[in-house]
């Protein structure tokens, strides 16, 4: 009986890892060989303690695949979903039929959001702004939008995207991870792990989030949204706040020298040594590599954050909230000083666009707030030789709907429900053609029904000019290999540059 109990006791405390870091003749190595990337494969070269910056991590062999066009991505998000009809999707037809039921072949059984799906009215909405063509390639613009219309020529508009979520989280995370359940890396994380480490002082993926003032739009800013999934946690964004510190916990506690931190992480790496050689887990290599990181942002963030070296021109360029920490504009300048510094994933994530009850008072202030900052980043990289090789991304999770969520003789409380079938994003630099339009939407700007493009195919062809086959980056999990893309996706050949 006693040798039971002393069985069972051990037992219970004989753990997985313990089990893993105990038979490494053994089981240990099947699942180790699964659990540790490139970098844990080979413990001797995981990063190094002392005094030096943190390395640059080579990527996986044999990626990127082929010559890349773009090196790095700003991905301006705009949460809440902009209203393609309003600002890009020019459609003289819903003028035509301002108040009308739409026709019924149209609606079909289309899933929208409950706040219209028991609305049996569905009168077209004309656009509440005015359209005009710009440029030698005659981009329709919203007149909104001035500052972006005036970089027309530099810009791919993509009016055939659709998705197939119809509720904001699922579609935002569609977007960015390829799934619409938490739990799959993010586009950055799946750089990050494919091509490696070029920022020496600054991580590889870095997020920022804003809001509308008016704080308008409930959407939420979840952690997964740039989160690592099932790679390992040094892969996922680091989020720089709008507050406050840029980066939590960077800065050494009162009575702590840069020298003293310096010997304290020194001491911890060796322990971290032990303990990743005894047990082989992934997240200890992690710990390491963020120590050194945080060491190095020390000095690198400060000189990140201080603008005193940029031009009056440039800063009025951005517009007057450049200098409010946590603007959208204050965002987009430091995205411009991120990828100087070759940081190469930098997602900017803006809340305010969903407008179900406040279109006509709304849109305007998102896009003043918006649009000048977005353009001014575009020219910026451009007269710094920087657009060429940077991918800038504008668009949300979906359009809104070329019909009316409300009353149409209640025009304060005008607006859009979410709409999956048909929606605008822009994209500049890169290897992207500029000066076009690709793809279109039928006479209401309802469906997309030329030159399809799908949340996947999008995925696949950002990858593309990163130099990376879709299909071939992979990473083994519960069993199966998991892409961003899933088992979808074709590269858009025709909006790349030759």
């Amino acid at each position: 009986m006693n040798d039971r109990l002393d069985h069972e006791s051990l037992a219970a405390h004989f753990t997985r890892r313990s089990l893993f870091g105990r038979t490494a003749g053994g089981l240990g190595v099947a699942a180790l060989s699964s659990l540790l990337d490139r970098d844990l494969a080979r413990a001797d070269d995981a990063d190094p303690p002392g005094g030096r910056a943190h390395p640059a991590a080579d990527g996986l062999p044999g990626v990127p695949h082929f010559a890349p066009q773009a090196k790095r991505v700003i991905y301006l998000f705009q949460n809440g979903a902009p209203t393609h009809v309003d600002l890009f999707d020019y459609k003289p037809m819903l003028k035509q039929w301002h108040g009308k039921q739409l026709p019924a072949e149209l609606l079909g059984d289309k899933r929208f959001s409950t706040m219209t799906g028991g609305q049996e009215a569905k009168p077209a909405l004309g656009e509440i702004t005015e359209f005009q063509q710009h440029g030698e390639s005659g981009a329709w613009v919203s007149s909104f939008l001035p500052r972006t219309a005036a970089i027309a020529d530099d810009l791919c508009f993509v009016k055939s995207m659709h998705t197939e979520a119809v509720n904001h989280a699922p579609a935002i995370t569609f977007f960015l991870t390829g799934s619409e359940m938490p739990g799959r890396p993010s586009f950055g994380s799946w750089l990050s792990y494919g091509l490696g480490h070029q920022a020496r002082d600054l991580p590889e993926f870095v997020v920022m989030t804003s809001r509308d003032r008016e704080a308008s739009c409930g959407q939420i800013f979840y952690d997964f949204y740039w989160g690592s999934g099932f790679l390992p946690t040094k892969f996922q964004g680091v989020q720089f706040r709008g507050s406050g510190d840029p980066v939590l916990y960077i800065a050494n506690p009162d009575g702590i020298s840069r020298p003293m931190r310096r010997g304290i992480l020194d001491d911890l790496a060796k322990l971290n040594s032990i303990q990743l050689e005894q047990t082989g887990d992934p997240e200890i290599a992690t710990r390491i590599s963020q120590y050194e990181m945080a060491y190095a942002m020390q000095a690198s963030v400060p000189e990140l954050t201080d603008f005193s070296d940029e031009p009056q021109h440039v800063l009025e360029r951005y517009g007057p909230d450049v200098h409010r920490q946590g603007s959208f504009a204050y965002n987009c300048l430091m995205a411009r000083r991120l990828v100087e510094r070759d940081v190469r994933f930098v997602q900017l994530m803006h809340a305010g666009w969903d407008q179900h009850r406040n279109l006509n008072s709304q849109l305007e202030i998102q896009c003043r707030d918006t649009d000048a900052p977005s353009a001014a980043l575009v020219t910026d990289l451009k007269e710094r030789g920087l657009l060429d090789d940077t991918l800038v991304i504008w668009g949300g999770e979906f359009g809104r709907t070329p019909f009316l969520q409300g009353k149409i003789e209640e025009t304060a409380n005008w607006g859009r429900d979410h709409h999956p079938y048909a929606f605008t994003l822009w994209m500049a630099g890169g290897g992207v053609k500029p000066g076009i339009s690709y793809g279109a939407t039928d006479e209401f700007g309802f469906n997309a029904v030329e030159n399809r493009v799908h949340v996947h195919d999008f995925q696949a062809t950002v990858m593309h000019l990163l130099g990376i086959d879709h299909e071939r980056l992979t990473y083994r999990f519960q069993g199966r290999q998991f892409r961003l893309t899933d088992v979808h996706g074709k590269v858009v050949h025709d909006i790349l540059r030759g």
